[in-house]
């Protein structure tokens, strides 16, 4: 009698256990589904058939563990079975919610707010805080930045400090003025300290100088997409804007990376178009280097690139130098394949980092962004690095449309939120996203790089000379042409450009010469070396006849006529290096 009464006792909190079970396992397939039909990543009939399919599985699971399961093992089976399928019901929907928050992260960034820090900066130790500043002289720029420089006035007076102002036209002349102790401190916006810091006399700004005070402010983000009908039968073009800061990417700064990547998905052709990121171009506030068009937002950006190419821009991707660190280790690093004669011992933006081979080469994110921003080692600069920077894009693509992104799929989400945004919609990307999974195209991936040559020129931004790229038209029209030819469903390769040619391998002695000039050393190049062949003529020997006549005597009537005098003004004028833009 006991027997029967523990047994019944026992069935009893089975089948409350069971019953716990069953109800977790429908609620995790519930959540499933809805999460799979909202976010919609899946074909239709794909959708219907996996939703279709997890039903009928957790039903017959439910059944077992239910009804059929009677002894101890066939229950211990059936309920190890319902939590391994409740835990692969779990992780799917935290993966389908992370999916879905990253997205809306990435697409949804563009509808906030632009973040503008202007600081005001002093060199003297004297002065830490705001307070200190009271009653003293303080730089400003008269026109550039007008508003973040009123920003910054307003926001002082607020904190009962008065300061006295003193207006210049360029940001050399304030930087200098600091330098020289005409002013106690400087009011400047900190998406040009890049920008000072490529100034040869102010190459260790950062560490001269402190920042006394900074103001935040905010700035709309008006830019809007134009969108196509059907993105996975109506070709489109996107702009790729690479900042070159770390951290999240709400702040403004250089666009450092301009490249145009063109897709027509029923040719799946990519055409990625690189253009030189000091290219003197004609922008809203003047002519300037398009990598300042950054400092006013990827709308400025796009505008500068559509009047430059007589293009339209369909959809603009902005990431910094941090997201593509870690979309890269999120991939668990990409291959990239070096050819003759380019490989680099040491990269210019990192020498603590090993450099590339001949042949492939497995990168991890830091090497992956160094190869990238490398142009100081190659004879062509910016143009190699254009065509590096192609191709870190293209093994980032191949690696993240193969099944290996599984494996990392948390990191990759993670690491595309908060240093990622587009204007493209939740909708496009995962119409994108269903066509990838349903068609399962084979991508042939084209490229171009467009040129021109080294020149000074003044930029609007800075209103101060600077290095520039002057765009050759003739490659500007082939670009253009390019461009058009794959949006008309054929090849940019039936495009040809006339001039192109080889790259110009690596640039030989760039370590030594750069060691050297980072000690402010002269560096001794041993192409230019002394010619052996060109012996000492022993037959030309001293002529022991001729002596020294002490009669012949200094004449020291003849005094120096300071009316002779060297003319500075026919002075020596350094080279200009167009590789090194600032």
């Amino acid at each position: 009698m006991r027997k029967a009464r523990t047994s019944n006792t026992k069935s009893i909190a089975f089948r409350i256990f069971a019953g716990i079970i069953s109800l977790i396992l429908v609620v995790l397939l519930a959540g499933l589904i809805y999460q799979v039909f909202t976010l919609n990543l899946l074909p239709g009939n794909l959708t219907i058939s996996v939703s279709v399919l997890m039903c009928l599985l957790t039903l017959l699971f439910l059944v077992l563990l239910n009804f059929a399961s009677q002894r101890v093992w066939s229950r211990v089976i059936s309920v190890f079975l319902c939590i391994v399928l409740g835990a692969g019901y779990g992780l799917g929907n935290l993966y389908l919610y992370q999916t879905a928050q990253t997205l809306n992260s990435i697409t949804n960034s563009n509808e906030g707010k632009i973040k503008n820090t202007i600081s005001v900066i002093s060199k003297s130790a004297d002065i830490v805080e705001l307070k200190d500043l009271s009653g003293k002289n303080v730089g400003v720029l008269k026109t550039i930045d007008a508003q973040g420089t009123k920003e910054s006035q307003d926001d002082i007076a607020k904190q009962d400090v008065t300061i006295q102002t003193q207006s210049y036209d360029n940001l050399n002349a304030e930087v200098k003025a600091l330098y020289d102790g005409e002013v106690d401190a400087i009011i400047m916006n900190e998406v040009y300290r890049p920008n000072v810091e490529e100034i040869e006399e102010y190459t260790n700004f950062s560490n001269d100088t402190n920042v006394v005070y900074q103001t935040v402010y905010y700035t709309n983000d008006t830019n809007e997409a134009l969108v196509v009908d059907d993105i996975t039968q109506n070709p489109f073009t996107i702009l790729i804007s690479g900042n070159d800061t770390y951290g999240t990417i709400d702040e403004v700064s250089r666009s450092d990376v301009n490249m145009l990547v063109t897709v027509n998905p029923v040719t799946s052709t990519v055409l990625m178009v690189n253009i030189p990121r000091d290219y003197y171009v004609q922008t809203n506030v003047g002519m300037d280097k398009l990598t300042h068009t950054g400092m006013y937002g990827v709308e400025e950006t796009k505008t500068t690139i559509e009047n430059l190419l007589g293009i339209d821009i369909n959809y603009t991707f902005r990431v910094n130098f941090s997201s593509a660190e870690d979309i890269v280790n999120a991939l668990d690093g990409v291959d990239i394949y070096v050819e003759e004669g380019m490989a680099v011992e040491r990269f210019n933006a990192d020498w603590s980092l090993q450099g590339v081979t001949e042949g492939w080469n497995h990168l991890d994110g830091k090497r992956a962004l160094a190869y990238a921003r490398e142009r100081h080692a190659y004879v062509d600069g910016d143009i190699q690095r254009a065509k590096n920077q192609q191709q870190v894009l293209e093994a980032i693509i191949t690696k993240a449309a193969s099944s290996t992104i599984l494996t990392n799929y948390t990191q990759l989400l993670q690491s595309f939120s908060g240093a990622f945004d587009t204007n493209m919609s939740t909708d496009e990307i995962t119409t994108l996203i269903r066509y990838e999974l349903q068609a399962l195209p084979e991508w042939k991936f084209e490229n171009y790089v467009l040129r021109g040559y080294g020149d000074m020129a003044v930029c609007a931004s800075s209103n101060m000379e600077l290095s520039v790229v002057v765009p050759e038209d003739y490659s500007v029209q082939i670009a253009s042409q390019k461009i058009q030819a794959v949006l008309d469903g054929g090849s940019a390769d039936e495009v040809v450009d006339e001039y192109q040619t080889e790259s110009g391998g690596v640039a030989e002695g760039y370590i030594e010469q750069e060691n050297a000039e980072a000690y402010g050393q002269y560096y001794y190049d041993p192409n230019q070396y002394y010619d052996s062949s060109q012996t000492y003529d022993q037959s030309q020997t001293y002529d022991q006849s001729q002596t020294y006549d002490p009669s012949q005597v200094y004449d020291d009537s003849g005094v120096y006529d300071d009316s002779q005098y060297y003319d500075q003004s026919q002075g020596y004028t350094e080279g200009t290096d167009t590789t090194y833009g600032q």
